[in-house]
């Protein structure tokens, strides 16, 4: 991961509050866009995990074909970036999946209602952001369960997914450590922003751009200034192909 500067974090938020990037030539602002109603807060349980038959056991995109992408976002780093990020989707219309570390948790618990109370889908990214498939089983799932304890004790529930932490996939071991913290599936991606290697805005744009389609579970951070840099063109690039940023709940819904 990538160290966050205090000149990064200004930069931040400014386009936290509004002065975002100018998006891609031809493309709608998201001013522009028609925005969705108002969420009301969310105040009761937290979803909870979910199956969803007919889909494996890790799953890493869509098969059913609705103009739909599913932005996800490991949930660590400064706060700040996470609330710019969050304001930035939800003036878009659009709705995001945050998989929260649990250390970040304690340290920010404000925020775990914050991504609720957006509309966002909240999951699991472990308790220290430890290489969770290198890890002995008893290890393993203590981060796993770890993380789970943050979000009932915050939320009233587990979150709605599990996304192993340095790991693209689960092991079978950790996959099935999941199950057994109450996660039927393990949550991948097929699009990998690279964005915590702190590239640059275009370039983390450009590289979703060539690979985002219909049914994408698309890899991003928080902390890092280069993603709220390029979240509006993100969506605007999303926008004007005609694919929806939506939870990742609803993309498989």
């Amino acid at each position: 991961m990538g160290r966050v500067t205090s000149t990064d974090r200004r930069g931040a938020l400014r386009i936290g509050t509004g002065l975002a990037l100018a998006p891609l030539a031809g493309c709608a602002t998201a001013a522009e866009r028609e925005p969705r109603p108002a969420r009301t807060p969310h105040r009761g349980p937290a979803p909870g995990p979910r199956a969803f038959p007919g889909l494996p056991v890790q799953i890493a995109h869509s098969p059913r074909g609705r103009r739909e992408v599913a932005l996800t976002f490991h949930g660590q780093g400064d706060p700040a970036t996470a609330r710019a990020l969050l304001g930035e989707a939800e003036r878009a219309g659009a709705r995001v999946t945050v998989l929260a570390v649990g250390t970040w948790l304690d340290e920010h618990p404000d925020l775990a209602r914050r991504v609720l109370d957006g509309g966002h889908d909240l999951g699991n990214h472990t308790l220290r952001h430890r290489a969770v498939n290198s890890l002995p089983e008893a290890e393993a799932y203590a981060e796993i369960t770890g993380c789970a304890d943050r979000l009932r004790r915050l939320t009233g529930g587990i979150g709605s997914w599990f996304r192993p932490s340095r790991a693209e996939r689960a092991t079978p071991l950790v996959a099935r450590l999941a199950r057994r913290a109450g996660y039927p599936h393990v949550l991948s991606y097929d699009v990998d922003s690279l964005d915590f290697t702190s590239p640059g805005a275009p370039a983390v744009t450009r590289k979703v751009a060539a690979e985002v389609r219909a049914g994408s579970v698309v890899s991003l951070h928080f902390g890092y200034a280069d993603t709220v840099a390029a979240l509006p063109a993100v969506l605007d690039d999303l926008h004007r192909r005609g694919l929806r940023a939506v939870t990742t709940t609803e993309l498989f819904t």
